[in-house]
């Protein structure tokens, strides 16, 4: 379950569609300072990554740090991505019309991090980023033969 104060953020974000340096800073220093992390608030944080567009490059930052930390460390089995973590992971991360270029990167600095992996979420994050290695070649490739 998530606090009144991160819903009232939420709402706050997608009244304006905005997510500046001043949000968040109010994120980090007010709303998550003293709050212990849960799936649901990693949840609601991937959402708005996903649901809004004109954001700080400082909530990247601050998302994967929260997203790694939370995963690898924080919940159990620490250090390990087992097969519940994975699922619950790939699910969020690749919800809605797919992976956001932050989600994808989520993944897979998680599986970097952590000690072991599941399959599933290595799967996941290698896949996502063959997908984007392919993209680059292909775009590479059309640039030389113009």
């Amino acid at each position: 379950m998530i606090g009144h104060e991160l819903r009232e953020f939420v709402d706050h974000v997608m009244d304006r569609r905005v997510i500046d340096d001043e949000d968040v800073r109010i994120l980090q220093r007010e709303i998550l300072q003293e709050v212990v992390m849960t799936r649901e608030i990693i949840d609601v944080l991937v959402a708005l990554d996903r649901a809004v567009a004109d954001k700080s490059p400082l909530f990247a930052d601050v998302l994967l740090a929260f997203s790694v930390d939370f995963a690898v460390w924080e919940s159990r089995p620490t250090g390990r991505i087992d097969r519940d973590k994975a699922h619950w992971l790939v699910t969020t991360l690749a919800a809605g019309e797919g992976p956001t270029p932050l989600a994808q990167k989520i993944a897979f600095e998680i599986v970097r991090e952590a000690e072991s992996c599941d399959e599933a979420l290595v799967s996941f994050a290698l896949r996502k980023a063959d997908a984007r290695v392919a993209a680059g070649a292909s775009a590479r490739r059309v640039l030389l033969a113009s």
